[in-house]
């Protein structure tokens, strides 16, 4: 098993790796829509979205896998009524054949939407 953290990733807010790796399987931790570099946070749900997606891609880029390589999506939204416009985001950014996906309500701290995935490495 291998656990990375990355300095082009948000810093960790508690004690936790940004990925594991383990039988040729890729976790992440859940991240939010930080800006890596400024910890700034866009406002909307279609722009956390895309931020968090695109931190996402950031994430599986250490390991040398991209969104086309993710199996499964764990979604956290703040406002279970945002679902259609963050849906619309996440349908334009991952590529088709899509992830299985669960995508549940949640309290979240002062951010609109966190995601997690599983990845498969190439």
């Amino acid at each position: 098993m291998q656990k990375l953290t990355s300095e082009k990733l948000p810093r960790p807010a508690g004690p936790y790796s940004h990925l594991a790796v383990v039988g040729g399987l890729v976790f992440t931790a859940g991240f939010g829509p930080q800006d890596p570099t400024t910890g700034a946070v866009p406002e909307g749900i279609e722009a956390q979205t895309e931020a968090v997606i695109r931190t996402i891609v950031l994430a599986l880029e250490q390991v040398g896998c991209g969104l086309g390589d993710v199996v499964k999506v764990t979604a956290h939204l703040a406002n279970l009524a945002d679902f259609g416009a963050y849906n619309a985001v996440y349908e334009r950014m991952f590529p088709a054949p899509y992830p299985v996906r669960t995508t549940v309500g949640s309290q979240l701290n002062d951010i609109l939407v966190e995601l997690d995935v599983v990845a498969a490495l190439p």
